[in-house]
């Protein structure tokens, strides 16, 4: 379907959110994703279309967003068309698809651990909760590199999650919480028992395979544990 881009936010420096209103009213779950197509003159090597988690909540309807990170230095052509775009311009989009997506059991507690823009579709979960004001039984740890690629931190905050530990690579001045890479053994360190826990893995493709061989290997079973991987980020 088509879908006309309403705005643009700028989250951080080199991170966006695009607001787009679609034909029609398209029906789906948080933490979903869509494919988009985007023709643009003299493509590169990866062509025309991408695969984007919606970080907007169905509650937000009629509009939709997807929220991406540019490279600091050159964009793919993808990237530099959709940089491009004013209000009004049309993509077209799939129907949102995937499982990454809250249990119907509204007693089971979760885990959501977040690689950089792998936050994108815990924020649209966590706006949905906030929206509904639904109370689920949620950790949340962020691994980011720098305060200057941190977003929606306002979000997480106003909900409330039982836990919410970021992790930086590159800790601000005085900062006095964790540091360093996400692992399996600091995410169970963090969570404490592991009981029933639902573990939701999202961010670069190589670091939620990593994530998940790891805590496979500390006893976590894999029907706990819940991936949705960006393809094409090196690191968070």
């Amino acid at each position: 379907m088509k879908a006309f881009l309403d705005h643009i936010r700028s989250e951080t420096p080199n991170i966006f959110t695009f607001w787009f209103k679609p034909e029609r009213e398209p029906s789906y779950t948080a933490g979903q994703y869509i494919e988009m197509h985007l023709p643009h003159p003299n493509h590169d090597e990866r062509g025309e279309k991408r695969w984007f988690t919606l970080s907007s909540s169905p509650s937000d309807l009629p509009l939709i967003s997807i929220t991406t990170k540019f490279a600091t230095k050159q964009s793919s052509t993808f990237k530099t068309a959709l940089r491009a775009l004013n209000p009004g311009d049309v993509v077209d989009i799939s129907s949102p698809m995937g499982d990454f997506v809250l249990p119907k059991d509204p007693s089971i507690p979760l885990v959501f651990v977040a690689g950089g823009i792998g936050i994108t579709p815990f924020h649209s979960i966590i706006k949905f909760l906030n929206d509904v004001k639904e109370k689920r039984d949620i950790q949340f740890i962020y691994g980011v590199h720098s305060t200057e690629e941190q977003v929606f931190d306002e979000l997480l905050k106003v909900y409330g999650p039982k836990q919410y530990s970021v992790i930086y690579q590159d800790p601000p001045a005085g900062w006095e919480g964790e540091t360093g890479n996400l692992s399996g053994q600091r995410i169970l360190d963090l969570i404490g028992e592991i009981g029933n826990k639902l573990i939701y893995v999202s961010g670069p493709e190589q670091m939620v395979e990593t994530l998940h061989k790891e805590l496979g290997e500390l006893g976590v079973p894999k029907s706990q544990l819940v991936g949705d991987y960006f393809p094409n980020y090196s690191s968070i």
